[in-house]
């Protein structure tokens, strides 16, 4: 992708899934990558080994990508000032941040807890806004527009039933993304998302380690197979390139056509 090499891109939990295959794309396009985990240092440490080793791999001589690992909860905002402080001096700038840290909470909606749904909330969202903010002043600070990516989900847009604190925080993400780029599109900052749909990841692993439940799930997507974290990384990646440098405020759909109201595949009529 093109404008990609050398940059610095922080990814927020990365040391799994979605987050580390963006790691090791954006590694294999030239940046620096800054991998942050909150629990799995053998997950962030696998992150950085791919990483290095894809970057190397294409390169037809030294590599030259560094990579930083920090540990922190992105619910904790001294946690995210540290990764921050961290990222520049060691860097000395940003340029690319990807918002991917999340977690869900199943549970009948009338059964959530106050505790639940704010740590779903917390990490979701309230997490990605600060990581965004801290973004937005480095990138003002050093006079050089960036680019923020922020990971949602269908369920932005899909209600999901037994998660409810989950759609509010990824529903709340797309707004987040559209205000953000708005209020900052004059200063040449972007900011897009991507909102996967049913992906073969670690967190989904109830039903991708199950034949009959993965054959549930794809049935009701057109394309009748679930995507790889590979597929969400190659779309980060452009969206961070210059290739798409007049793209902001967008929501990045990556999902089988499961938002093409799936079910409704047959005629019908009223």
């Amino acid at each position: 992708m093109e404008g990609l090499n050398g940059k610095v891109a922080l990814i927020t939990g990365a040391s799994s899934g979605i987050g580390q295959a963006i790691a090791v794309r954006l590694a294999r396009e030239g940046c620096n990558i800054v991998i942050n985990y909150r629990k799995d240092l053998a997950g962030a440490e696998e992150t950085e080994a791919q990483a290095l080793s894809k970057a190397c791999d294409l390169a037809s001589k030294e590599c030259g990508v560094e990579t930083l690992t920090v540990q922190g909860d992105v619910a904790q905002e001294a946690d995210i000032l540290k990764l921050f402080q961290a990222t520049v001096e060691r860097f000395g700038r940003l340029d690319i941040l990807v918002n991917n840290a999340g977690i869900q909470v199943e549970q009948p909606s009338h059964e959530v807890t106050a505790e639940q749904l704010d740590r779903v909330l917390n990490v979701n969202l309230r997490g990605a806004y600060l990581s965004a903010r801290e973004a937005i002043k480095q990138f003002l600070a050093q006079s050089s527009p960036g680019v923020i990516i922020n990971i949602s989900s269908v369920h932005e847009i899909i209600p999901r039933p037994q998660y409810v604190s989950y759609s509010m925080s990824k529903g709340a993400m797309g707004n987040m993304t559209r205000t953000l780029a708005l209020e900052y599109a004059h200063t040449g900052i972007r900011v897009n998302g991507i909102a996967p749909g049913a992906t073969v990841t670690p967190i989904n692993q109830a039903w991708t380690e199950d034949a009959a439940k993965q054959a549930e799930v794809e049935k009701h997507i057109p394309m009748q197979r679930a995507g790889t974290s590979e597929e969400m990384a190659a779309a980060v990646a452009f969206l961070a390139s210059a290739e798409a440098a007049y793209i902001t405020g967008q929501t990045l759909y990556i999902d089988g056509g499961l938002t093409l109201y799936a079910d409704f595949r047959e005629a019908w009529s009223a």
